[in-house]
């Protein structure tokens, strides 16, 4: 069979992050979108654990929701109609990773996006919730009209992180054209 991991940045993002994730593991998805991602982490933390699922999209909880019903993993899942950067008014616990998808959601209202401002508000506050060796894997997805304006403000956050405190890598589509995603990783220490 022909390995093709590197064609997705989802593929590259679920690689990384299901190794800081086990059963019991407490997980946030700060992008619900169509619920790709609030799967994923169900799946690796199973009965025991939780997950706390974030959308301003009516669609995207609503899509999210039929993903888990259809697959019985409704429980311990909480879809939270509210935008990311107000997480802490619902997660009182420590996490142990954390997925960001930036841009719009797929096959929705493209004028709908994920804000530079907010999603720095919602980083600091992940962060701080992250438990030490906990990840947080952010995909940026950059071609739209706010995109860029998010993304160099997102990179500038997290280039100034404290080493002391967080590992932080970057990878990039080089040889792709028409903005191709970057995938962020940041490890507490």
């Amino acid at each position: 069979m022909e390995n093709r991991s590197l064609t997705k940045i989802t593929n590259i993002a679920w690689s990384m992050i299901e190794n800081c994730l086990h059963q019991g593991s407490v997980a946030l998805d700060g992008t619900m979108g169509n619920g790709n991602d609030t799967v994923f982490l169900r799946e690796k933390i199973g009965n025991a654990g939780k997950i706390y699922s974030f959308d301003i999209q009516d669609l995207a909880v609503e899509n999210t929701r039929k993903k888990l019903d259809e697959r019985n993993m409704l429980s311990n899942v909480e879809l939270i109609k509210d935008g990311h950067e107000n997480l802490d008014k619902y997660i009182k616990e420590e996490i142990d990773g954390a997925m960001y998808n930036l841009g719009f959601l797929p096959k929705g209202d493209k004028s709908i996006t994920t804000l530079g401002k907010n999603t720095v508000i919602a980083f600091e506050k992940t962060l701080n919730l992250l438990k030490k060796g906990g990840l947080m894997v952010i995909s940026i997805y950059y071609g739209h009209e706010k995109g860029l304006e998010e993304k160099n403000m997102v990179l500038d956050y997290v280039q100034n992180l404290d080493s002391k405190k967080y590992h932080v890598i970057k990878m990039e589509f080089f040889n792709q054209k028409n903005n191709p995603p970057i995938l962020v990783a940041i490890e507490k220490k």
